[in-house]
């Protein structure tokens, strides 16, 4: 009885209104997914963009410490070029794999999401011929 009263109170949705929902799935006009890939081209170029500044902050962040530790541990000027020098050299190649990482993992997850976006495109297509 006390089933009866909890179960009356909530609205009756039939299986296969659920069912006829869930299979529609948001379907884009080709308008619509120009724009889409408009978009996410402009935000690949904008972060492309912020990447490309990546391996002279490294560099130039790594060069600044190490010319003030230099300077306080009162190191000759010649001396203290050479190292400066090969710090930041050292550091714009450090800075430079980072870059060349982040843009193969952007480049990885592109392709899974382009994958992915196939895979419903073809079930979509399947549905209708049947």
């Amino acid at each position: 009885m006390d089933n009866e009263a909890v179960n009356s109170g909530e609205e009756n949705i039939s299986e296969t209104e659920i069912t006829d929902v869930d299979s529609q799935p948001d379907v884009e006009t080709p308008k619509e997914r120009a724009a889409r890939e408009e978009r996410e081209a402009k935000e690949r170029a904008f972060r492309a963009r912020k990447r490309r500044l990546i391996p002279p902050f490294v560099m130039l962040s790594a060069g600044a410490v190490s010319s003030i530790t230099m300077r306080m541990m009162h190191y000759e000027t010649q001396t203290m070029l050479i190292i400066l020098l090969c710090v930041l050299l050292g550091f714009y190649v450090a800075g430079s794999v980072i870059k060349y990482m982040l843009d193969k993992f952007e480049e990885q997850i592109e392709e899974a999401n382009r994958e992915k976006g196939e895979v419903i495109e073809k079930e979509l297509a399947e549905e209708d011929r049947s």
